[in-house]
């Protein structure tokens, strides 16, 4: 099982990333993948996830309305568009799955300023 996160960058205030998570060794359709955050000095946060097989998805407050996540099947690949970013949305960003146990991709920074 393998997860890749990429996408991350610097944007300014206002601004739009989409982040992709690639899978391998499970497909999406079985457990619900999510996207987490971890800001400088802060604990890592779950802020979003998405299951396809019961087409469910989850956001926490502070990126309900402006981040959305979706999923590829075929690719293999979550995305989070991340949409009139915050400066205190500058975290690292890692997408995540549990298969028994916790998988985590490498994470990817954003970076939101000025």
């Amino acid at each position: 099982v393998q997860l890749q996160a990429s996408g991350g960058g610097l944007v300014q205030p206002g601004g739009s990333l989409t982040l992709s998570c690639a899978v391998s060794g499970f497909t999406l359709n079985r457990p619900a993948v999510g996207w987490f955050r971890q800001a400088p000095g802060k604990e890592r946060e779950g802020i979003s996830c998405l299951s396809t097989l019961n087409d469910i998805t989850h956001y926490d407050d502070s990126v309900k309305g402006r981040f959305t996540i979706s999923s590829d099947t075929a690719k293999n690949t979550v995305y989070l568009q991340m949409n009139n970013l915050r400066p205190e949305d500058t975290a690292v960003y890692y997408c995540h799955t549990f298969l028994g146990t916790d998988y985590w991709g490498q994470g990817t920074l954003v970076t939101v300023s000025s």
